[in-house]
């Protein structure tokens, strides 16, 4: 079923749309929840969660891709349990070693003040990655975006995992110094 179908599905709100949604993009979702959490039970969880948060705002909101939108919400409520997992010990993993090899060129700022400095943030990071190979900006959301551990994305890529953490650390230095250059650190 193609996403349009699946999309009038949940303005019907039919309960078919999270059959299709399951069906189309189970496995996608809970890989990218799977790679946050290294947990079956929490990981399925989480992809549930995300298919409840899809059917509680679809309607009035009209994602333009599905796919990215069901992603996107898989990964912050995936995050949001490492969060409150990990809350009181650092947690290991590929989510603590990524959260902090980003760490590198990005400070921490959760105060309200930030809202706007994020919003320029977000506006420089897609800058940023559009002066990116296709190959480099597909190694760097693999492993910041999606999480997954360098020897995956070496796997995927064709390359070695040393050269994946190569081009990772100049991507992270070429950003660190972008950064700088537009002030934002």
């Amino acid at each position: 079923m193609d996403d349009k179908a699946i999309l009038e599905l949940y303005r019907a709100r039919s309960d078919q749309a999270i059959k299709e949604t399951s069906a189309k993009y189970g496995s996608y979702c809970y890989r990218i929840s799977y790679n946050i959490l290294s947990c079956r039970e929490d990981s399925q969880e989480c992809v549930n969660d995300a298919y409840l948060a899809a059917w509680n705002t679809i309607p009035p909101k009209a994602p333009a891709i599905l796919s990215t939108y069901l992603g996107k919400l898989t990964r912050y409520i995936s995050l949001d349990r490492w969060k409150r997992r990990n809350a009181y010990k650092r947690g290991g993993g590929e989510v603590a070693l990524a959260l902090e090899e980003l760490g590198e060129c990005i400070t921490d700022g959760n105060t309200p003040e930030k809202t706007y400095e994020q919003k320029e943030l977000a506006v420089f990071f897609n800058r940023f990655l559009q002066t990116l190979s296709e190959t480099e900006r597909r190694v760097f959301l693999c492993r910041y975006w999606y999480l997954e551990p360098t020897g995956s994305i070496a796997k995927c890529c064709g390359f070695s995992e040393t050269k994946v953490r190569s081009m990772l650390h100049r991507i992270r230095k070429r950003l660190r110094t972008a950064m700088e250059k537009e002030g934002l650190q």
